[in-house]
């Protein structure tokens, strides 16, 4: 497997594992007294929505994004209805946090629901966060990987706004590990979604490249919300398109849903830069290390 689309693996990974210490906590003025610069990963605080979890796991967005990473790896090609299978019996028995559109999605499959009608209606960025192995598959056809992120994501966040986020976003990194630069990526996938939301969003992110990250992200918002996500995730891409350390980084520090903004610019940085990019502690630091990256390799 090419090199890049290992990278947006794997750094999709290593940026949700980085955030789980102080993920959603919302006042950046507590992270930098409970973690300091946070550079390594950490230990949730034990009132922490992950206080189950510990330093090198991953919140219950990067679990979900390994189920998907064995179900792909396992058939070597990706099917909705056996992820949908895999997914639900994930949550057997599963101690770590379940979000709204996660018990939601549960509870329409309990009734009886396929898995295309099973999702919530959920905005938040979560459900498009973990497109990542879906590279693995598709990087080098941006259409199979466009469709196959849109249907994933419907499956759990049937938002237009989330399944186009999604579609966004694969088509960026696919256009990355075909060699385009991160700026000629966001702008030539942008002029799909000309005059639409995502349009809006994007402008606002590539606008905010030049102020700091904390205030780019107070200013958008920290939450979940793809209304905030997306110009977020821009602004990250846009102000260090060279540098997925300190992007990931800058991230964490700006608190709230670090780990789905995380995860994407992590997917995309990845494909841009390569594994050589990714901090080899994070790598190394991650529980589920050696599984993932024996999936690549398979």
């Amino acid at each position: 497997m090419k090199d890049q689309v290992k990278a947006m693996v794997l750094a999709a990974f290593a940026a949700d594992a980085l955030a789980l210490g102080p993920h959603w906590i919302y006042d950046t003025a507590v992270i930098d007294a409970e973690f300091g610069r946070v550079e390594d990963l950490r230990e949730p605080l034990p009132t922490s929505f992950h206080k189950d979890k510990h330093c090198g796991q991953f919140t219950h967005y990067g679990d979900q994004t390994l189920t998907l990473c064995e179900t792909v790896m396992a058939e070597k090609s990706f099917d909705a209805a056996v992820f949908a299978a895999r997914w639900r019996s994930m949550f057997d028995g599963y101690t770590g946090y379940r979000d709204h559109a996660t018990k939601t999605t549960l509870e329409n499959l309990a009734s009886g629901a396929s898995w295309e009608k099973a999702g919530s209606g959920s905005a938040d960025l979560g459900g498009a966060a973990r497109i990542a192995p879906l590279g693995a598959l598709h990087a080098h056809d941006a259409d199979q990987f466009a469709a196959a992120a849109r249907q994933q994501t419907a499956f759990t966040h049937n938002h237009p706004d989330v399944v186009d986020a999604a579609e966004f976003f694969a088509r960026v990194s696919s256009a990355l590990a075909a060699g385009s630069t991160p700026g000629e990526a966001l702008t030539a996938v942008g002029n799909r979604f000309k005059g639409g939301t995502i349009d809006g969003w994007l402008k606002k992110g590539m606008d905010s490249a030049g102020q700091a990250t904390r205030a780019a992200i107070l200013g958008f918002g920290q939450q979940c919300s793809i209304g905030a996500a997306f110009p977020a995730v821009i602004h990250l891409l846009t102000r260090y398109p060279e540098d997925i350390e300190t992007a990931l980084v800058e991230n964490v520090m700006a608190g709230g849903d670090s780990a789905a903004r995380g995860m994407i610019v992590g997917m995309v940085l990845g494909a841009h830069l390569g594994t050589a990019a990714i901090p080899e502690h994070w790598l190394t630091g991650m529980s589920a290390y050696n599984r993932i990256a024996s999936l690549l390799n398979s």
